[in-house]
């Protein structure tokens, strides 16, 4: 129909757009086609319909593009609809939709889940909701925010088990699903053709060649803004469901339609040039090189040229004249690499295509190319993945996405965001390559393997070098230039990452592996990698630029050769894989033969240089090893001959000889990165892929060589040859002596893991993660994550967690007093450390060589505890698993004559005391010995010892290879060469050789080891020439052996030594050197016969050197007879410890002298240990905050009678005296504003963080906003002076202040500041703002105190009690209250102590917020500091209380024991509060003790006595009267304030109870109102403030409150009155305490007001509890009812006026629960659902790093620009506005909780642990957490007691930017 429609069709200029027509104009000419093109004229309207989209979706001309875009999609919502309405119409669809799959798309950060047990794919995951609907409890599930983006699985039975379906997907449904009638999509079918053309004109009209200057990413965001609703409506349509979707898949995939529409024939000129836009666009995509001609060959380039020719991948079709130079302008060419080479690449792949330039035949396809030029938007990636669902769409997208494979390569090379693009192109692939048909059916129809090769093998080949490794001038090897940003980056990770994914299934990995061509291609890839990043040796000085260029090297060995290998190898795991593993294997020798061909490579590697990549060695190994292990393969049959293994050993022997240079600080002048290398070499990550299969090969080819030829070598590679000589001084050519001894242990301890390992030599698999987690657990103990870090081993396989129960125990997380937080830790078994502890596995695992330390360390803990051993033990030998047939060669290695030499060499040198000798090398020479006797060939007979006839070598030191018998054998004499001035030269020869019975076969047989070594190279090196031609001969050059010449060195000249020993002797004459005693060794047989037949005894397993010497001579002894003779010959013999020569007396002294030295070297060391103990338990109780029994002695001199004057200490100079006016003392305070306090609640109930929407948090339940209120009310009634002087500030924002209790000078400190400031170091801190740490202790503090110059001995006087009657008293206190000016340190004097107690005042002002301290009417008014400074008292003995647990029961001093800083800071409030006079009218004081009559004369009345908070009229009272003030004073203003907080508490009583209660109470009251004790009956004073109020209105408001007192038992109205006092109380002990010493007592909670009550005075004498009530403590001052009803008035009147508020105004019993923070939920999840989907309040998006406030539970947006105000991040707000700049922040995304203090911040830890007791920070494992109580409780304990600072280390400014 389309093509009768065409002709007709109307071409209408874009321009002349009419306007649109209303949506109900729309709708009608909808339906009306749509009945039209159902019916007869079907024709026409097809035509009229095409002509009308034209029209409509026409790319806009000019930029009206937004409104043109949504009339456009308006209309296609009517046309697809047929005029009904849209959403009925997606109803209906949605009607028809099969859904199987679940296929929702997200992108990265999304929360998704991985379910191990259901899964097939190991990339499988599915969305929250299908997750939570499945049944995946039990399973082995964690959640994961995915990095690139992903699709749910659920319903895909190719990905996952079928078990774990979600209840909508299970249903297998395509019978029930009714078929689609065909008039519902009929016009969908017409429209969609059109909508999406019109969407590739966009996109083809958008798209400019970028040119050459400047890529314009800017337009391409434009277009793709412009688009954004046609993509997503286009999105939308595809989760309509099935029936859609594969209307989609058929327009998308029909060439009909493409034909049709996009040719760019026809008239329309918009059309055609939009198509020559796409075929410029389409140029750069083929492959293939329009110049491959020239491009052969070197090219030489200048830095300037173009980089046409050199970049890997030129041009595309030469068609366009230019040679297509738009495509690619990397500009990495031209870093002046010098010469580059271009390797040419066989373009013979089986198929041109891959080398083409794309055709297009779908619309699909253009639409997949269309979105890798843009470099991948993410709307269009998740429409594409949105339609994957649809089978056909699937299959037609992955062939899509495969022909454009090597396009995406280029774009991605090319890209600027190549991270964000990888994400995107594996957001795709992962969905398309990890199901297993799919991908098996394009490898056989597309070629995928082929592309995927190739397309690797290109990308690389723009950043070749040329190889520098061995002969730097001829060598033809090119390698990948580690320092290009194609490695640097990463950017190859998708097309790997992808690669790695097709090979982890078993048919695609079969045919690859049987593709011949490809193994080819794919290990030419591999041999690019060879050789990379080689490193140099700096000799001369240290290299002034270090790259950092390894992590890309061992990250693209790892990733890009390594991984791909695995995945290979796990599918030659049987017997008939053996023909992949001999293909392998035979291109991998060929790879490695033209290498060795390519880099020159003869028999001796270049010096001084090292590479630690060589991928086609381990490749080589990894193959060999499956092969012997798996597939029965025998070794021989894929060995290559001996002059290839030669070449093999030497590349990796290079390496381990290396790691020992770099250890021994060799390579100190290549900078640090060469140890970083050292170190990834064999860390965790890497280890099975680099160093196992090295030290594999190496054992394959030891196995295999000639064993004296593989010693030599060794001992050669580790420059060590020079020193294996029997004279006592020798010269090394090739290394310094301070190098030597650690390289001979290098070199011990490298033969030793050769020996020793059986990694690939016959363990399996199980034995092996065994033997890596005891490694692992006995350096340290393990969390679960990490006890084995080996890949291909993942924690949660079955045999994981069963080896790992099997060694290790579980230790629960435990809490240390610092508060420092312990993970769950897994500890070693006792029977693993005596059974398998294997130093030798942990010396090939340790990245740090203290590590080794920490093994032995604990090894040696255990021996001691457990009673075996109690010295310093020496590592244990452990017996070996046998070795597998196939590498019993290796055996060799033990029973050859070089060996043998040079062990006899070294205990014959260690026995002479010669240098550079370390008890390591003995240990490693004896472990060598025993493994030889473990493993002997095949026992010898005895009886054939003296049949001659076989060849006596050539040389005389030993007869045959066999250890056991050549142990015997007796060394006489040997001719070494020495340097002229040996001592070994002076001695004559003997003059006849005389020889010993035992050896009388040897004439004078004197021999020099290394010569020997020489002869066997050249005679290795005939062999080898006469195997290969003549011609060859010319090429080697001669063996370059440094010491073969005999003339190399003129002044060594030769001495002939007398030895006499045999290898047993040396042995037993060192266990005598070891043990200082002669003759110490005794064999154990002759005591016990059954020693030698029962050998396992467990006394020698565990020990020290001793211990193993006797271990080996007993084997040797078992081995053979002959050697138990001998030995008991020696032991005859008697045989002096010390070798046989005269000791002089000279010598004697310099023994002695050595003697004295290690005796005093040990009591230094003792010395040193008890001072590093000493110092330790000192900054441990200097660090644990709260325990009062820690009084450091440096405390402050508090109570000691006996000194007239306190003596400080200054922690800066040290010296010690009294603070004085002129040179005052101070102490280290820590200022902090707090709002504690403010967060306490009167329900005992502690407040749940919300979870759900229901629950939510308000805040005017809580101590400071009840406060709050009341400040403001009685601010409206009354005057605003009495108003702040009638309660206390500070519950929000008050300053707390605390002392590590350590003085100092305050011009000291002046100076201390001056030198922090000028230290240039990055301090946690910031001293602009006067923070500094305590100079001793280091606890962070920011101010300092100054001491108040006074002495200790007038509080003693004044304990004393004083016999004066209370009306003296009180008339005392009046006047003291008026002289004023009277303060013993003059103010009007300037003294520097005056001067600092000003300053320590500013500190105090502006530690806490404006805000927080101006709460007066008047702005600047002196009330509002005469407010804040009592309130600031009030806020630390508050604090105090809290940190007392809310009471005073425990008594004792202080918290912080004899850090308590009150006492100073009373002196320097009341030095200031007495600045200010308080009008005599109006002072309190007189209220409270005389009768005054009323005059209500002023518009705004004082606040009544009644409405005041007596805590705070004690505080100004204290503080306004001249210090130091005397105890009888004190008490007696505590009497006075107790009378009226009694009236308040009766009150407060009476507003409670009914009217009839209170009737009765007056009347009983009024009854005993004359009795003697009527003032101290709370009855009578009861009745009396009734009768008082209800002169007034107080009780005329209506009985809302309902009755909280039951008021009918007497014993409830005490109890109510002594808890209604109890705080006053509280506050005033610890007053008294803080001003006058002395201790509080401790007492049972009951009797605490009692104990109190004596304690300040109260109590005339103390009766027994039960008679007594609170009424008895009272003092009256003048007569009882005259005070009351004085007070009473005050209300009467006030209530006349507000009668609404009287009642309100009343101070009410406070019942305070002690601060918490909110209860969080057992189960992390629960919190993680709720949050992190969770729009914020202020913004109303979805945070990206949501967190939310663990004291108030808001919900803020960390880091968000969206919530910042003034450049104040919310949190950093939030924490001001909450906590006063303290904030504790729970972070969703990650379950860490982090604190922040005023202007810095620290990551605190988390309070969720996983089943295993560790942390997931940042979520990254995904296991379920559950809450640690202990942990949260720490973090409240630090919060309430303010300690953030002191325990956590790690802080950091956050610049408000959190």
């Amino acid at each position: 129909t389309f093509c009768g429609a065409a002709a007709r069709a109307v071409h209408l200029r874009p321009q002349s757009r009419e306007p649109g027509a209303s949506g109900r104009d729309k709708r009608a000419t909808a339906s009306r086609l749509k009945t039209e093109l159902g019916g007869e004229s079907s024709t026409a309207a097809a035509g009229e319909l095409r002509a009308l989209l034209e029209r409509v979706l026409a790319p806009a001309a000019g930029t009206g593009g937004g409104e043109a875009a949504a009339e456009a999609l308006e209309w296609c919502r009517c046309l697809l609809s047929g005029g009904e309405p849209w959403d009925s119409f997606v109803q209906a669809v949605r009607a028809y939709d099969p859904a199987t799959l679940c296929g929702l798309v997200w992108t990265a950060n999304f929360v998704a889940y991985r379910c191990r047990t259901c899964g097939i794919s190991p990339c499988m995951s599915l969305c929250a909701e299908c997750f939570h609907q499945g049944e995946h409890a039990g399973h082995d599930y964690n959640m994961f925010r995915s990095q690139a983006g992903g699709a749910c699985d659920c319903g895909d039975s190719n990905v996952m088990r079928e078990a774990g379906f979600c209840k909508r997907h299970r249903i297998k449904s395509n019978s029930n699903v009714p078929c689609v009638p065909k008039d519902l999509l009929m016009m969908s079918e017409l429209v969609l053709p059109q909508f999406i053309f019109s969407l590739i004109q966009h996109l083809r009209e958008g798209y400019n060649e970028p040119a050459l200057d400047l890529p314009s990413e800017k337009d391409l965001h434009k277009i793709l803004q412009v688009l954004e609703p046609h993509v997503s409506f286009l999105e939308d349509l595809t989760k309509m469901g099935g029936a859609m979707r594969s209307v989609l898949t058929q327009v998308l995939t029909s060439q009909q339609f493409y034909k049709d529409l996009s040719s760019g024939v026809g008239e329309n000129a918009c059309a055609k040039k939009s198509h020559e836009k796409y075929l410029i666009a389409l140029k750069g995509s083929g492959l293939a090189f329009p110049e491959d001609k020239i491009a052969c060959g070197m090219q030489e380039q200048g830095a300037g040229t173009s980089t046409l020719a050199v970049q890997g991948l030129a041009g595309a079709t030469a068609t366009s004249g230019q040679g297509d130079s738009s495509d690619e302008e990397d500009q990495d060419g031209s870093q002046g690499v010098g010469k580059r080479k271009r390797v040419k690449l066989s373009s013979t792949t089986k198929d041109q295509s891959i080398m083409d330039v794309l055709k297009h035949k779908c619309f699909l396809e253009e639409l997949l190319f269309w979105t890798i030029k843009y470099e991948f938007p993410q709307k269009m990636v998740t429409f594409l993945l949105n339609m994957l669902p649809d089978q056909d769409y699937k299959i037609a997208f992955t062939k899509t996405f495969v022909q454009h494979y090597a396009f995406i390569m280029k774009t991605l090379k090319k890209s600027h965001e190549s991270d964000t693009m990888s994400n995107r192109i594996v957001h795709i692939s992962v969905q398309l390559f990890s199901n297993e048909e799919l991908a098996r059916q394009v490898t056989e129809e597309c070629q995928l393997l082929d592309i995927m090769v190739t397309v690797l093998l290109y990308m690389m080949e723009s950043c070749l070098i040329k190889s520098e490794l061995q002969d730097e001038e001829n060598s033809l090897h090119v390698v990948v230039n580690c320092g290009e940003a194609l490695l640097k980056n990463n950017t190859y990770w998708p097309l790997v990452s992808d690669f790695i994914n097709i090979l982890s299934h078993q048919s695609v990995a079969k045919k690859f592996l049987e593709d011949h061509g490809l193994l080819v291609t794919w290990m030419n890839f591999v041999s690019f990698f060879q050789g990379m990043n080689l490193n140099k040796r700096e000799l001369n000085e240290h290299v002034e630029f270090e790259s950092q260029t390894y992590y890309a090297a061992f990250a693209a060995e790892l990733e890009a050769c390594a991984q791909p290998m695995w995945g290979l190898l796990s599918h030659c795991k049987v017997r008939e894989t053996q023909e992949y593993t001999r293909n392998v294997v035979r291109y991998c020798l060929e790879a490695l033969q033209d290498w060795f061909d390519a880099i020159n490579f003869v028999d001796e590697p270049a010096p001084n240089q090292v590479t630690f990549h060589l991928p086609l060695h381990r490749y080589f190994a990894m193959f060999l090893s499956k092969a012997v292990k798996c597939q029965e393969l025998d070794l021989d049959t894929i060995l290559p001959d001996q002059e290839m293994l030669m070449k093999l050993m030497i590349h990796p022997l290079q390496i381990q000889a290396s790691l020992s240079e770099i250890h021994s600080n060799m390579w100190v002048r290549n900078g640090l990165q060469i140890k970083g290398q050292a170190m990834t070499y064999v860390q965790s990550h890497f280890c099975n892929s680099m160093i196992d299969p090295d030290i594999y090969l190496l054992q394959v080819c030891a196995s295999r060589l000639d064993p004296d030829y593989f010693i030599s070598s060794v001992f050669e590679r580790f420059k060590v040859v020079d020193l294996l000589t029997m004279a006592s001084q020798h010269q090394n050519t090739v290394l310094d002596s301070e190098h030597e001894r650690s390289m001979l242990e290098g070199a011990l301890t490298f033969l030793v893991l050769l020996l020793s390992l059986r990694l690939h030599l016959g363990m399996t698999d199980d034995e092996i993660l065994r033997a890596e987690m005891v490694a692992q657990l006995c350096m340290n103990d393990r969390t679960h994550k990490n006890p084995n870090p080996k890949s291909g081993i993942i924690p949660g396989s079955l045999s994981f967690e069963s080896v790992l129960s099997a060694v290790a125990d579980f230790k629960a997380p435990v809490f240390e007093p610092g508060g420092s937080m312990q993970q769950g830790m897994y500890t070693p078994k006792a029977e693993v450390w005596d059974k398998e502890f294997d130093p030798v596995m942990v010396i090939l695992r340790t990245v740090y060589r203290r590590d080794v330390q920490s093994a032995m360390d604990r090894y040696t803990a255990f021996l001691k505890q457990s009673g075996k051993f109690p010295g310093n033990p020496w590592p244990p030998y452990k017996k070996r698993t046998p070795l597998h047939p196939s590498y019993k060669g290796l055996i060799k290695l033990l029973h050859c004559k070089t060996l043998h030499i040079v062990l006899f060499t070294l205990l014959y040198k260690i026995l002479m005391d010669h240098q550079n000798l370390s008890e390591h090398v003995l240990c490693m020479v004896l472990y060598l010995i025993e493994l030889g006797l473990e493993n002997s060939p095949e026992q010898e007979s005895d009886e054939e010892e003296s049949a001659g006839g076989q060849e006596r070598c050539h040389d005389s030191w030993f007869p045959g290879s066999n250890l056991v018998s050549n142990m015997r054998h007796f060394i006489n004499y040997v001719r070494v060469r020495v340097p002229e001035t040996a001592p070994e030269v002076k001695r004559e020869p003997p003059a006849s050789t005389s020889s010993d019975g035992l050896a009388s076969s040897q004439n004078s047989g004197t021999a020099q080891v290394f010569s020997l070594v020489a002869e066997r190279r050249k005679k290795f090196q005939e062999i080898i020439n006469r195997n290969t031609s003549e011609a060859n001969q010319v090429v080697r050059p001669k063996t370059s052996m440094k010491w073969s010449a005999p003339g190399a060195t003129p002044q060594l000249t030769t001495a002939i030594l007398e030895v006499k020993e045999s290898i047993l002797s040396l042995l037993i004459k060192l266990h005598h050197k070891l043990s200082g005693k002669q003759n110490s060794y005794y064999p154990p047989w002759l005591d016990d016969v059954d020693v030698l037949i029962h050998p396992e005894i467990p006394r020698y397993s565990h020990g020290d050197g001793m211990t193993a010497v006797e271990r080996i001579l007993l084997k040797a002894a078992i081995q053979s007879r002959l050697n138990k003779r001998i030995i008991e010959e020696i032991c005859r013999k008697v045989t002096p410890p010390v070798p046989p020569k005269k000791i002089s007396s000279a010598e004697k002294k310099t023994l002695d002298k050595e003697e004295r030295r290690q005796k005093a070297r040990e009591r230094q060391q003792k010395l040193l240990a008890e001072f590093a103990s000493r110092q330790k338990s000192f900054m441990e109780t200097a660090m644990d905050v709260e325990s009062p029994e820690a009084d450091i002695a440096m405390e402050v001199a508090t109570s000691e009678q006996h000194v007239s004057e306190a003596i400080y200490d200054c922690v800066i100079c040290g010296q010690s005296g009294p603070s004085t006016e002129d040179r005052p003392t101070g102490l280290v305070v820590l200022l902090q504003a707090s709002s504690v306090l403010g967060q306490c609640r009167n329900s005992t109930e502690p407040k749940r963080l919300p979870t759900t929407e229901e629950e939510q948090i308000y805040p005017w339940d809580t101590c400071a906003a009840l406060h709050d209120v009341r400040l403001t009310t009685l601010q409206r009634y009354f005057r605003d002076s009495s108003c702040l002087q009638a309660v206390s500030i500070g519950w929000e924002g008050g300053v707390y202040v605390q002392t590590c209790g350590h003085t100092l000078h305050i011009d000291c400190h002046k100076s201390y500041m001056e030198s922090l400031r000028n230290d240039q170091v990055l301090q946690g801190f910031s001293v602009d703002k006067g923070e500094f740490t305590c100079p001793l202790c280091r606890q962070f503090a920011n101010s300092v105190l100054p001491c108040y110059p006074g002495n200790n001995v007038e509080r003693s006087l004044w304990q004393s009690h004083s016999n004066k009657c209370m009306q003296d008293l009180v008339q005392e206190v009046e006047d003291l209250q008026e002289q004023l000016g009277t303060f013993p340190v003059s103010i009007s004097s300037e003294t520097n102590l005056s001067k600092e107690m000003e300053s320590v005042m500013k500190d105090i002002k502006s530690t806490t917020q404006k805000k927080y301290t101006d709460y007066s009417k008047t702005l600047g008014s002196p009330d509002n500091d005469f407010l804040f400074m009592y309130s600031v008292a009030r806020t630390n003995l508050e604090l105090e209380l809290v940190h007392r647990g809310g009471n005073l029961c425990s008594g004792g001093a202080s918290t912080a024991g004899k850090r308590s800083c009150l006492n100073q800071l009373f002196h320097v409030l009341a030095m200031h509060m007495r600045l200010y006079s308080i009008d005599s009218a109006y002072n309190p004081w007189r209220k409270l003790t005389q009768p005054i009559q009323n005059k209500n004369s002023e518009q705004l009345p004082e606040v009544p006595v009644l409405y005041r908070d007596v805590s705070s009229l004690l505080l100004i009272q204290i503080l306004t009267m001249p210090q130091p003030l005397q105890k009888e004073h004190f008490t007696c203003i505590i009497k006075v304030l107790f009378t009226l907080l009694y009236t308040q508490a009766l009150a407060a009583l009476s507003v409670k109870c009914s009217a009839e209660d209170r009737m009765a109470w007056k009347e009983s009251g009024a009854l005993r109102k004359h009795t003697s004790s009527g003032e101290k009956s709370w009855e009578v004073l009861l009745g009396h403030v009734i009768t008082e109020l209800s002169k007034g209105k107080m009780y005329e408001e209506g009985e809302t409150e309902e009755l909280t007192v039951v008021l009918v038992n007497p014993d409830s109205v005490e109890c109510y009155l002594q808890q209604f006092c109890l705080p006053f109380l509280r506050i005033a002990s610890l007053l008294q305490h803080h001003l006058f010493g002395g201790d509080l007592p401790s007492c049972q909670e009951d009797e605490e007001f009692t104990v109190l009550a004596s304690c300040l005075g109260l109590l005339p004498s103390f009766q027994s509890a039960h008679q007594f009530t609170s009424a008895s403590c009272l003092d009256w001052p003048v007569p009882a009812f005259d005070m009351i009803s004085q007070w009473c008035s005050e209300l009467d009147s006030f209530g006349d006026r507000h009668p609404d508020q009287v009642k309100a105004l009343l101070i009410q019993e406070p019942k305070w629960d002690l601060p918490r923070l909110l209860q969080l939920p057992e189960n992390y999840n629960t919190i993680f659902q709720y949050y992190h989907r969770k729009t914020c309040t202020v913004c109303t998006k979805v945070p990206k790093d949501p967190a939310v406030c663990l004291v108030c539970g808001t919900f803020v947006c960390l880091k968000g620009l969206c919530c910042k105000q003034q450049s104040y991040c919310e949190c950093v707000l939030h924490s001001q506005n909450c906590g006063a700049g303290t904030g504790i922040f729970l972070l969703i995304n990650a379950s860490v909780i982090i604190i922040i203090r005023g202007h810095r911040f620290c990551l605190w830890g988390s309070v969720y642990l996983d089943a295993h007791g560790e942390e997931d920070r940042d979520l990254r494992r995904g296991k379920p957490l559950y809450i640690c109580k202990e942990r949260y409780k720490v973090l409240e304990q630090q919060w309430v007691s303010h300690t953030f600072d002191h325990i956590n280390k790690r802080w950091g400014p956050h610049y408000n930017g959190l």
